[in-house]
């Protein structure tokens, strides 16, 4: 395993993994326990938008989980917001915070109000989108074979633009980055020429991007985790 990039919310790493598994521990990331906003009571809404719309918006708001919420945990927050222009999540205060404080949830004209009262509780992403942690996708890195009459004008129509012509031969500058669109292979169809093979190796480039709940690589060891309980369970019913 090789990281390949890491950012506040986003991991991207190589390795040698079997894709069957890839895309098991992929779907359990809809498995992790979150918390979310689940139940918004409106107390007054002068606002633009209809009761309904408001606790949509609210509960898809991220909220920043503290290593000591569990299951029994109802955490409520409240917004009372009076002021002219947009409602935002950071007016949201409570037991814990929001992960992004800038979200708008409505807007207020002058002598306008909202208030409302939100209730939290755990669930996951199967239930709802609200309690997806975020995302984890995966391409195979390619093989890229080059046949020797390719034309060189096959550089141009990359749109990663990977393919270079050095020493007057077409080299491959960094097959990490293809993702096997085969606008190279069309080319050559289209020029009758003999055509570039895109093979996918056995490596995978996995990328996890967390919408702020937890820490992306936590969204990797979480969705592991759970699915080995899942399989230990049916291994021991099993038996």
């Amino acid at each position: 395993m090789k990281t390949m990039n890491k950012e506040n919310n986003e991991i991207v790493f190589k390795v040698e993994i079997n894709e069957g598994l890839a895309n098991a521990i992929r779907r359990y990331v809809n498995q992790i326990q979150i918390l979310a906003i689940d139940e918004v009571e409106i107390s007054k809404n002068d606002s633009p938008l209809y009761d309904e719309t408001i606790a949509h918006r609210v509960g898809l708001i991220p909220l920043k989980m503290d290593g000591k919420i569990h299951e029994k945990n109802k955490i409520t927050l409240k917004l009372n917001s009076k002021k002219e222009g947009y409602v935002y999540s950071e007016e949201l205060h409570g037991g814990l915070d929001v992960v992004y404080k800038k979200i708008p949830i409505t807007s207020l004209n002058k002598g306008q109000e909202l208030v409302l009262t939100a209730t939290t509780r755990i669930g996951t992403g199967s239930e709802h989108a609200k309690f997806s942690p975020g995302l984890i996708h995966y391409r195979n890195i390619a093989n890229i074979k080059i046949p020797k009459n390719c034309l060189k004008e096959v550089t141009n129509s990359c749109p990663k633009n990977i393919l270079k012509i050095k020493e007057d031969k077409i080299v491959v500058e960094d097959s990490e980055k293809c993702d096997l669109c085969e606008a190279c292979v069309d080319f050559c169809k289209k020029e009758g020429k003999d055509l570039i093979e895109l093979e996918p190796t056995k490596e995978l480039i996995i990328t996890i991007e967390s919408f702020g709940q937890i820490e992306a690589d936590e969204i990797f060891n979480k969705s592991i985790e759970t699915l080995k309980k899942d399989l230990a369970h049916i291994s021991k019913n099993l038996k």
